[in-house]
């Protein structure tokens, strides 16, 4: 591995906030299987068996979290929430959320069709770092990671009966119960070709920021900006 691809998966790492005793685990855990066939890589370089291995890490994360948190829900309650919980549009947003689809190594076509911001792709790259995670360290470390992004989202599924709530109108109401300041989303920057870009838009309450998201459209970017302003101002707003 060269020093150029070490750096970018030092920066990858400050955003995962989890440092690798084997980087390489990381590194096997971005490669698509159209870079491994383009470079006659054997199957254990390319992040399928350990998408294999992430899939069940994030099932059990997830579950043993439901299980514990909700003692009087059904079975099939539970296995609801999960679903809409651990689903490929969540992973994908999770992987969005850390610019993820640029750290990728990707077959030259799977590239030029747009492969960096597939959702399928992200999502699969997400269980293999979840994956990469658990064999590089523990159940406990994995958990714990996991849950910083998933935890809002159970909570919302259950409160909500629905994964993807407009967290846009969510802060709105939350907000206006408690101040008369101005919310106004900023589009920080944009990044990448037109058919790839990433917006990057911050939520301001009085011009202080609040929260910022990521996200294909402006739409996503506000959402995701939202949601995480909601996370942040929990305890202040509550």
């Amino acid at each position: 591995m060269d020093e150029e691809r070490i750096k970018e998966l030092e920066s990858l790492q400050k955003k995962l906030n989890y440092c690798f005793n084997d980087i390489e685990l990381l590194d096997t855990a971005l490669t698509h299987s159209s870079y491994a066939n383009e470079h006659n890589l054997h199957i254990s370089k390319c992040n399928e068996r350990l998408e294999f291995l992430g899939d069940t890490v994030v099932n059990i994360v997830v579950s043993q979290y439901l299980y514990k948190k909700y003692p009087f829900y059904p079975e099939g309650e539970l296995t609801k929430i999960r679903a809409k919980v651990v689903c490929e549009h969540s992973l994908a947003l999770v992987a969005r959320s850390i610019d993820l689809g640029k750290y990728l190594l990707l077959g030259k076509g799977e590239d030029a069709t747009g492969g960096r911001d597939r959702e399928s792709i992200l999502g699969n790259a997400s269980e293999a770092i979840a994956g990469a995670i658990f064999v590089d360290s523990d159940f406990n470390t994995v958990n714990n990671l996991l849950l910083a992004n998933f935890e809002a989202d159970i909570v919302h599924a259950v409160a909500k009966g629905s994964l993807f709530v407009d967290y846009k109108t969510e802060l709105q109401e939350k907000l206006q119960r408690v101040t008369k300041g101005k919310i106004e989303y900023v589009l920080i920057k944009e990044e990448g070709p037109d058919h790839n870009k990433l917006f990057y838009i911050d939520v301001t309450i009085n011009k202080e920021t609040i929260g910022s998201g990521v996200g294909r459209n402006k739409k996503e970017a506000e959402q995701m900006a939202a949601k995480e302003a909601l996370i942040l101002l929990a305890d202040d707003y509550e």
